[in-house]
C-alpha cells in the first residue's frame, strides 16, 4: 500500500543501521514487554480527546493555513460540535518553515500563519476551545519537505509551544535516527512537564514498540497502528489491531487507532457510521479528519451524534471488548458507568447478516426485561434478553442496553429479517421469505409487514402479512413472490421491508430494514475462471479488485502480470488486503481451486491469509503467507452453496504492501 504521507516507511533502513550504532554508545535497547502498568490518575485526558486535525483532508496543501484553522473553530461553535464535546483544533505537519532561526527556534510559516501560532491560539481560546500542534520525535517531521523535528530540541520546542498557548502535542516518529522510542518520548514528556503548562501528549510512534505496554506514564494517548487511510480495508485492519488492546486503555491513557476519516469520500455513509460507532465503542480519541467547511449534512449528523459520543466519553473509561466475531458478524460490548452496556452489532461482510447476542453475554445481570436504545435511530424498546438485528453490509447497529427496571414502559423490540439470501435469477420469478420477530417481554399488536421494490417490479404476498398480535419470541413469516421487469440487467436493487405495530400501551411503532435484492445469472456448467465471471460484490483494501492482473492500488487496470514466487499467471484476481470477492453459485457448483500467494511486486513485504467461504461457513484457508512462500494450492468444497466468498485478511500486522493473488482461480459447476 502506498501512503500519501509515508510516515511508516521513511528511513527505516537508516534506523536499523543506526540502532546498533547508537546502542554501542550506551543507549539501552528496549526492555522486554512487561504486564500493563498500574493505571495512572486521569490527569489531562479523563476521557478520550475530541477535536479536529487537518491532515486527512488537506495534507500539506496550501489550503492549510490560519484562515482554515480559525474557520474550523468557528464551525465547532456554529454547528454545535463544541456543545457535543469537541475541544481541540489541532495543526498537523507543515505549519513551520523548513529551517529554525539563528537561535534554534521554530518559525511558523509566514505565508500560512502570518500572525503566528500565538495569535491563532488566542483566537481558538476565545471560542472556548483548545489548540494542538504537531512535530516529530526525530530530526525532521514526516512530510517530504523536511520540516524541523524536535529530537535534540525538546526543551526549547516544548517551551515555545507552552509560550504560544498550545494545549495538545502530537509527537510523530519519522527520522528518529534509531534512538530508542521510550527514551525519545520520555524526553519530550519531561520537557512538557517542565513548562508548567498542561499539554495533552499524543504519542504517535505507530505502535511499533508496543507503547500500550510502557507509555501510560508518558503520554495521555498512543497510536496503536500505522496511519489510517480513507478506505474500508484500512479502517477494518486498524479496528482489528486495536480491539485486542482493551486492557491497556482507561482514564488518562488511551489506545489511539488514528484519526477519523468520516466525510472524506472514500467510504459510504453506512461505512462511516460503522467507523464512528466502533471508534466510540473502543473509547478512541475522536479527531475529525474532514474539512468541516465543506462537510455534508450526513457527515455532520454522524460526527454530531451526541448519544454515540456519550459512549466514547463515558467516565468509566472502559474500551469495548469482543464478545463474538464468527463469520464477520462482530459483537463488541463496552461497560458503561451507569451499569449499562454499549453493544455494537457490526457486519464486516459484503452482504446483510443477522448479528445476535444476549444480555448475559455482554455482561448484564439477570433481569425480568431490559431496555435497549438504538443510538442511531434514537428510540427505546424492551427486550427479554436477546440483542439482535439484521445488519446491512459493512453496517453497525449501536445499542445501549440496561437492566433498568423501566423496560415495560417501552414498546417491544422487533427484529426484521430474511430467511434466505435475496437473489433472483434473471427473468425468473423468485420467492423471498421475510420475518418479523418480537424480541420483547411484551406483545406486539396489530402487526403488519410490507415489502416494496423499485418501480416496475411486482411484489405480491403469498402468505399473511399481518397478525393480530405477536407474543414475545413469536414471528410473523411472510412469503413474497418477487418478479423483475423483463430484461432487468444483472445488478443490485434497493427494496425495503417495513413493519407497523402497536405496543401494549397503544403506542404506534414503525420499523424499516433496507434490503438489497440482486439480479443474477447462474454460473455456466463446467470449470470457469473466476476472473471471467461477474461478481456480486468486490471490496479491496487499497485500489479495486483486478481481473487477470495484480492490484495496482490506484485506478482500475493499473496492475501488473500476476506473479507469485517468480511464476507468472495469465488468469486470476489481484487484490489488496483486507478484501472480499463474492460470487453467486446458485447451489449449482461443487469446487473452487486456486494458486494463492503474495505478489512479487512488493519484494519482501506483505503478509496475508487466504480464505474461501461457502454460505457463511469457512470451506478452506491457508494461514499466514508471506512473499517468501511459493504459490500454495487451495481447494474448497462449495457443494450446494448459494454464495462463495474469496477473503484475504492482513495476516495480523496491518495492510501495508499486502498484495495478494488468486492465481488460476476456478469455479467448477
Amino acid at each position: 500500500m502506498r501512503h500519501p504521507r509515508p510516515r511508516t516507511h521513511r528511513i527505516r533502513a537508516a534506523a536499523l543501521f543506526l540502532t546498533a550504532l547508537l546502542s554501542a554508545g550506551g543507549i539501552a535497547a528496549p526492555a522486554t514487554a512487561a504486564p500493563p502498568p498500574a493505571a495512572p490518575a486521569a490527569g489531562l485526558a479523563p476521557t478520550p480527546p475530541m477535536g479536529f486535525n487537518n491532515w486527512n483532508s488537506t495534507h500539506c496543501r496550501a489550503e492549510f493555513n490560519e484562515d482554515m484553522v480559525k474557520g474550523i473553530a468557528d464551525l465547532f461553535v456554529s454547528r454545535g460540535l463544541k456543545d457535543a464535546g469537541y475541544q481541540y483544533v489541532n495543526l498537523d505537519d507543515c505549519w513551520a518553515l523548513p529551517q529554525r532561526d539563528a537561535d534554534g527556534k521554530l518559525v511558523p510559516d509566514p505565508a500560512r500563519f502570518p500572525h503566528g501560532i500565538s495569535a491563532v491560539a488566542d483566537y481558538v481560546h476565545a471560542k472556548g476551545l483548545k489548540l494542538g500542534i504537531y512535530t516529530s520525535a526525530g530530526t525532521k517531521t514526516c512530510d517530504g519537505a523536511g520540516f524541523p523535528g524536535a529530537l535534540g530540541h525538546e526543551e526549547s520546542d516544548a517551551r515555545q509551544f507552552a509560550d504560544w498557548g498550545v494545549d495538545y502535542l502530537k509527537y510523530d516518529n519519522c527520522n528518529n535516527q534509531g534512538v530508542d522510542a521510550r527514551q525519545r518520548y520520555r524526553t519530550m514528556r519531561d520537557a512538557l512537564r517542565a513548562t508548567g503548562r498542561p499539554i495533552v501528549y499524543s504519542i504517535c510512534e505507530w505502535g511499533e514498540n508496543k507503547p500500550w505496554e510502557w507509555a501510560s506514564d508518558v503520554g495521555q494517548l498512543w497510536r496503536t497502528t500505522g496511519d489510517i487511510s480513507d478506505n474500508w480495508g484500512s479502517m477494518l485492519s486498524i479496528l482489528k489491531q486495536n480491539l485486542p488492546l482493551a486492557p491497556y486503555a482507561g482514564p488518562g491513557h488511551w489506545n489511539d487507532p488514528d484519526m477519523l476519516e468520516v466525510g472524506n469520500g472514500g467510504m459510504t455513509d453506512t461505512e462511516y457510521r460503522s467507523h464512528f460507532s466502533l471508534w466510540a465503542v473502543m473509547a478512541a480519541p475522536l479527531l475529525i479528519g474532514t474539512d468541516l467547511r465543506t462537510a455534508s449534512p450526513a457527515t455532520l449528523d454522524i460526527l454530531g451524534n451526541k448519544e454515540v459520543i456519550a459512549v466514547d466519553q463515558d467516565p468509566l473509561g472502559r474500551q469495548g471488548t469482543v464478545v463474538s466475531s464468527a463469520g464477520g458478524r462482530w459483537v463488541v460490548a463496552k461497560e458503561m458507568a451507569d451499569g449499562s452496556r454499549a453493544v455494537a452489532l457490526f457486519n464486516e461482510s459484503g452482504t446483510a447478516q443477522r448479528v445476535a447476542t444476549s444480555a448475559a453475554a455482554v455482561g448484564l445481570p439477570r433481569a425480568p426485561g431490559y431496555t435497549q436504545r438504538d443510538l442511531w435511530q434514537h428510540r427505546d424498546a424492551n427486550t427479554a434478553g436477546t440483542i439482535a438485528a439484521t445488519v446491512p453490509a459493512h453496517g453497525t447497529v449501536l445499542l445501549r442496553v440496561s437492566a433498568d427496571g423501566h423496560w415495560a414502559a417501552h414498546p417491544p423490540a422487533v427484529e426484521l429479517g430474511l430467511t434466505e439470501a435475496p437473489f433472483i435469477e434473471r427473468d425468473t420469478p423468485a420467492t423471498l421469505t421475510t420475518t418479523v420477530t418480537d424480541l420483547g417481554r411484551t406483545p406486539a399488536r396489530e402487526v403488519s409487514a410490507a415489502l416494496t421494490g423499485p418501480a416496475g417490479w411486482s411484489v405480491r404476498a403469498l402468505s399473511p402479512a399481518t397478525a393480530a398480535g405477536l407474543p414475545g419470541g413469536a414471528s410473523l413469516r411472510t412469503r413474497w413472490r418477487v418478479t423483475a421487469p423483463p430484461g432487468t440487467p444483472v445488478g443490485s436493487y434497493a427494496f425495503s421491508l417495513r413493519v407497523r405495530y402497536r405496543s401494549p400501551a397503544g403506542e404506534r411503532v414503525t420499523g424499516e430494514l433496507p434490503v438489497t435484492v440482486s439480479v443474477v445469472v447462474a454460473p455456466p456448467a463446467g470449470s470457469s475462471y473466476l476472473s471471467d465471471l461477474p461478481w456480486l460484490s468486490a471490496v479491496s483494501g487499497w485500489g479495486p479488485v483486478e481481473r487477470d492482473t495484480s492490484n495496482g492500488e490506484d485506478a482500475a487496470g493499473d496492475g501488473s502480470p500476476l506473479t507469485v514466487g517468480s511464476t507468472v499467471y495469465a488468469k486470476g484476481l489481484g487484490v489488496h488486503a483486507a478484501s472480499e470477492v463474492a460470487y453467486y453459485a446458485g447451489r449449482h457448483c461443487s469446487k473452487v481451486t486456486a494458486q494463492v500467494g503474495v505478489d512479487d511486486e512488493k519484494g519482501a513485504k506483505g503478509s496475508v491469509a487466504f480464505e474461501i467461504w461457502a454460505d457463511g461457513v469457512q470451506a478452506a484457508s491457508t494461514g499466514v503467507l508471506t512473499n517468501a512462500d511459493p504459490a500454495r494450492p487451495l481447494t474448497a468444497d462449495v457443494t450446494g452453496a448459494q454464495v462463495v466468498r474469496l477473503v484475504v485478511t492482513d495476516g495480523g500486522d496491518g495492510i501495508d504492501s499486502d498484495h495478494a493473488d488468486w492465481a488460476d482461480a476456478r469455479l467448477s459447476c
